[in-house]
């Protein structure tokens, strides 16, 4: 064996003799961590349960000098000797502290803060209140139940020997005096001690600016105030933040299908969601994110982390209806944690699910998307919501007192801007009409199912001679679809509409009811809405004007009757009786004004000058040459006839 050889078994060697001393270091300070933490649970333990009598303790004090120094001690003073031990004095006095409430409010809200857990006790919004009877709705809006509210951080932290995890949510806070800036801003400080020279500090800032986007917003501000030297080693602080939402709304049902828990990635315009419905459900996260939200149908509570949070574990639980609750939302996360950290800034919101105000909330210089929490729609119908829809609804209101007026007004713009689309579907269904006695020529010249290609071509050779587009018709109507499906979901979304009446309607953010049934009907519910069946019989009212108009000229529509006439109206009212009844009554304007449209078309329209149009247009397309499009398309019909003579004379 040469030199180069031993030496590198020597080398060899001493990489194997140190990795297993640290390794055994590792595993010791393991164990050492293992059994400190158990001791810290045992404690915690034993100071929540009844102390047995120290007669009864005698091997354990044999074993713990700890308990020998208490056997002279009564039960209670050796119980609290072995928690200031394990806590250290500060942590015990906070443990065992009284609760206080601080109450500071602004314009548009009251927040409470409890000293316990140094959190948000309640938070009351002053410019809203529960659906109730049109005279009394006077009680306001909480955000959650404060006996379930619970945020906590988890940390480890030194005390002698012993890492101590601390849990804030178990701790009484040292609450500061009220400071008032100058601008009006109301700033509470709590503090926690964990040991003389140490403590974990929260302050809240509440603002009161008269703006809705900065005045719904709180500021939360948590330092580790001469921690450094007493932290554990440990690569993140832990967040726990579990609430309870209140049913505000009229229906369980349609509150709770919009109510779930919301989350958004850093750098990303669009935000998540656990989905809606009813039961459980959770996802984990282990990516960033800039803000977690529960939302409700109307209002949200959401944490915003501008430094972000580490990942997270969300859920989400429904509460039974008739209890008075929509869901339990929790969320664990994590934030992360350096030697170096000596601050984190946070922000909540809690405040109404209005457009005009999530869109300007803004923490540090990234703009955070939190209007995206209103459901708009996605792609084009979120679009037609954003800046179409939303701009007009907000000038009109700043003008108009009455929504029911404003909904009328949006309705008649919104068919004069598709009333051109309107003009041509009559057009085309008007020239359909007219052309059905040659039609009808075709079909007797080709009554033969193996003549359907030759009865296509000479069906496409009339339309382009006359001018007409077989889509003609039904093109406009595709075209309206964003539109109404925009409505669809700009309606039961716009807070604006909550609380307002109209007519019979006292909340156009929800269903009006004109007769509440003693059975629930499946599918239909335990109410009748108005809104509702009237615009089910002027859907079938202009389905049935539509059909009378096009069952004479398409032989397919008369097999369609029953789905055009009576399918769809019974399908909308049972689907839209327990949603908003300012969107069942914009589509009831809509199907009105639809029908007053055709009728003034087909007042307008001469059918004699259609006809002259069309002959005209034939005689100029006699006498022209062929386009090359339609030249593919007469060479691309024989050979498919030619394949099925083909396939005809195999068979036979």
């Amino acid at each position: 064996m040469n030199k180069k050889s031993i030496a590198g078994l020597v080398v060899l060697g001493l990489v194997f003799a140190l990795f297993a001393y640290f390794n055994g270091k590792e595993q010791q300070r393991y164990q050492e961590q293992m059994a400190i933490y158990q001791a810290y649970q045992d404690s915690v333990k034993a100071a929540n349960e009844p102390v047995v009598a120290l007669a009864d303790q005698t091997e354990q004090a044999a074993i713990s000098p700890i308990v020998q120094e208490t056997e002279s001690m009564s039960a209670e003073e050796a119980a609290r000797a072995r928690r200031v031990a394990m806590l250290g004095e500060e942590l015990v006095k906070a443990a065992d502290g009284e609760a206080e409430v601080i109450t500071l409010e602004n314009e548009v809200m009251q927040v409470r803060f409890s000293s316990r857990g140094g959190q948000i006790a309640g938070v009351t919004l002053k410019e809203y209140t529960k659906y109730g009877p049109r005279d009394n709705r006077t009680e306001l809006i909480e955000m959650f139940d404060p006996s379930e509210e619970r945020f906590n951080l988890a940390f480890f932290v030194r005390n002698g020997l012993h890492d101590v995890k601390v849990m804030t949510a178990d701790y009484n806070f040292e609450v500061a005096p009220v400071v008032r800036t100058a601008e009006g801003d109301q700033v509470v400080t709590m503090r926690l001690p964990i040991n003389a020279m140490a403590a974990i500090e929260y302050q809240y800032t509440l603002y009161n600016t008269t703006s809705p986007e900065r005045d719904y917003l709180i500021d939360f501000k948590v330092r580790f105030v001469g921690m450094q030297p007493f932290m554990s080693n440990q690569s993140t602080v832990a967040i726990d933040w579990t609430s309870l939402s209140y049913q505000n709304e009229r229906g369980f049902q349609n509150e709770n299908m919009n109510t779930t828990l919301s989350y958004r990635f850093p750098d990303e315009e669009a935000i998540e969601e656990l989905g809606v419905g009813e039961g459980k459900k959770s996802e984990s996260v282990t990516t960033h994110l800039n803000w977690v939200a529960f939302k409700q149908q109307f209002f949200s509570s959401a944490l915003i982390a501008p430094n972000y949070l580490a990942g997270a574990d969300l859920a989400f639980d429904t509460a039974a209806a008739g209890s008075g609750y929509i869901k339990r939302f929790t969320m664990q996360a994590t934030v992360d944690f350096t030697p170096t950290t000596e601050e984190y800034d946070f922000a909540f919101y809690f405040g109404p699910n209005q457009y005009s105000i999530l869109r300007k909330v803004q923490v540090g210089d990234e703009k955070l998307y939190l209007e995206r929490l209103i459901p708009l729609g996605w792609g084009i119908f979120g679009w037609i919501n954003r800046w179409v829809v939303i701009p007009v609804f907000d000038l009109l209101r700043n003008h108009i007192a009455s929504f029911g007026v404003i909904i009328l007004i949006l309705a008649v713009l919104i068919r004069l801007i598709i009333s051109p689309l309107t003009y041509k579907s009559y057009l085309s269904m008007a020239k359909m009409r007219l052309i059905k006695p040659e039609m009808d020529a075709l079909m007797a010249k080709y009554p033969k199912q193996e003549d359907q290609m030759k009865r296509q071509q000479a069906q496409m050779e009339l339309y382009k001679k006359a001018g007409i587009n077989p889509m003609g018709g039904c093109l406009p109507m595709l075209i309206q679809m964003p539109i109404l499906i925009a409505m669809f979901r700009f309606f039961p979304a716009s807070i604006e509409l909550r609380g307002e009446s109209f007519l019979w309607a006292h909340d156009l953010s929800s269903y009006d009811s004109v007769l509440n049934l003693p059975f629930s009907i499946p599918f239909y519910g335990d109410h009748i809405s108005l809104f509702a069946l009237l615009m089910a019989i002027s859907t079938f009212a202009y389905s049935y004007i539509n059909y009378q108009q096009t069952a004479s000229s398409q032989p397919q529509m008369p097999g369609m009757k029953f789905m055009m006439l009576y399918m769809m109206p019974i399908m909308l009212l049972l689907w839209f009786n327990s949603y908003a009844s300012g969107l069942c009554y914009y589509y009831l304007l809509s199907n009105i004004l639809t029908m007053v449209q055709t009728y003034v078309v087909r007042r307008m329209v001469d059918d004699n000058k259609i006809r002259l149009a069309m002959e005209q247009n034939v005689a100029k397309k006699s006498k022209g040459k062929k386009s090359k499009f339609q030249q593919r398309y007469e060479e691309l019909m024989r050979q498919q006839e030619l394949l099925q003579q083909q396939q005809q004379n195999n068979r036979r």
